[in-house]
């Protein structure tokens, strides 16, 4: 690392937070899942400004041309120890601005939040991320353990041209490190407690789905459209959507969600039983989608191709199914989808990618813990499964422990789960100032 320059009036992550997630909304990294969209290039050449500026020495890499991931390693106090990655992905799923009050790529402030596509998803972590790093440098702070921290391209798209990329092409950047942290977890909820008071509870992301994007697509004999058809390939695909639809995946509560359950009742006071957690989730608000989301697997339908002319039966019939699978479930769900798709649809996989399973104990998670209870002292902290995704899956490839850690304690009215990928993202500015210094307080203490 080169010697960072001096400044007079040094600033503090938690100052500069806001500012940085402002400027990144305001790059439009929208990622279509296609060859459209903009790319990561600008947004990565912002990043490597940041970085510069405070000394430090980051690498830009492109999978291709626009798509670019920016990685940085920070020496620490004992290199000798495993190394921490600390990573957030630059892209957004796209938003269309006539859906939103403000434009989605303003970073705009109002009612007291930063409002715009990555509000949440990631770019208040990214910004977190970027002012605390910056103050490591400013201030010649060496953390406890080697830090490699990444701001990667495409993970809205499954990574492949981001973190999967980047494992597979540039393994020596990730040389030492054993666990990592991203996104989609350390944000509060807030309820009811067993007295009556509220209680907040931040949720520590241990676990998530593994990930089946799956393309359907039914053959038939193409015909005329008067003509009666019993091997009519839109009603072939018709058959197995429904009988898809209508499946009811068994539940199963893996550990991390048993350890959520149990605590979430013990804080309420509410019981539960495995068959009926309705009551004990109405606790979680808007978080609880994502919880619902991981009782059981799922498959969602997605998009539909099929036809081209009213008065003709097409040949093929092809749907896009979505499916979300608990460790250790991905063969029985293909078989599952393969039986009830029928013999006349073939499945065919689009992308597939691992679930996660990582311990709600050890030297790093108590670390995580202490970081957010410095800042909320009457707060508690539970694990839990995502239902979604992050690029914590490639870096397990290399045998890396990730978690869920972008730190936000979220007003009790807020609905935020909701929100990523949904209309109006925002995140409060109070939430990124005490992201800011959570974070730093944990990559002091790591």
């Amino acid at each position: 690392m080169a010697d960072a320059p001096q400044t007079d009036t040094p600033t503090t992550p938690e100052e500069e937070v806001v500012r940085i997630c402002q400027e990144l909304i305001r790059i439009d990294t929208s990622n279509y899942g296609d060859e459209e969209g903009p790319g990561e290039r600008k947004a990565a050449e912002y990043v490597m400004t940041e970085l510069t500026e405070v000394g430090l020495e980051p690498q830009l890499l492109e999978s291709e041309p626009g798509r670019a991931s920016v990685v940085v390693r920070i020496e620490g106090q004992d290199s000798g120890r495993g190394a921490l990655a600390v990573h957030g992905h630059l892209d957004v799923v796209p938003a269309r601005a006539e859906d939103w009050q403000v434009d989605p790529f303003g970073g705009e402030i109002k009612d007291d939040c930063v409002w715009g596509r990555g509000a949440i998803d990631m770019k208040d972590m990214d910004a977190m991320i970027l002012s605390v790093v910056k103050d490591l440098a400013r201030t010649g702070t060496k953390p406890p353990r080697d830090l490699v921290v990444a701001f990667i391209a495409d993970e809205e798209a499954g990574g492949a041209k981001g973190s999967h990329w980047l494992v597979d092409h540039h393994t020596d950047l990730f040389e030492g490190v054993t666990e990592a942290i991203s996104e989609v977890g350390g944000y509060s909820v807030t309820f009811p407690d067993k007295s009556g008071e509220q209680q907040r509870a931040y949720l520590l992301q241990t676990a998530e789905k593994g990930i089946a994007w799956l393309r359907l697509t039914a053959r038939g004999r193409a015909g005329h459209g008067s003509v009666p058809n019993d091997e009519n390939a839109v009603v072939r695909l018709a058959g197995a959507i429904a009988r898809i639809d209508a499946h009811q995946w068994p539940r199963e509560f893996i550990g991390s969600v048993r350890q959520l359950l149990d605590g979430l009742s013990d804080l309420t006071g509410v019981t539960y039983a495995d068959d009926d957690v309705t009551a004990l989730l109405q606790n979680l608000g808007g978080a609880r989608g994502f919880v619902e989301g991981t009782l059981r697997d799922t498959s969602n339908f997605t998009m539909l191709d099929s036809g081209y002319k009213h008065n003709v039966i097409p040949q093929t019939a092809s749907a896009s199914l979505d499916c979300r699978f608990l460790p250790g479930h991905e063969e029985e769900l293909m078989s599952t989808i393969r039986e009830l798709a029928g013999e006349h649809v073939e499945v065919s996989v689009v992308h597939r990618d691992i679930a996660l399973d990582a311990p709600f104990e050890g030297a790093l998670v108590d670390k995580m813990k202490g970081a957010l209870l410095a800042e909320d002292p009457g707060a508690a902290v539970l694990p839990y499964c995502l239902s979604g995704g992050t690029d914590n899956k490639a870096l397990k490839r290399l045998g890396v422990t990730g978690y869920g850690f972008a730190p936000l304690r979220l007003p009790a009215d807020l609905d935020f789960a909701p929100m990523f990928h949904g209309v109006d993202e925002r995140v409060p500015l109070d939430s990124l100032r005490f992201g800011a210094r959570v974070l730093n307080r944990f990559l002091t203490d790591c």
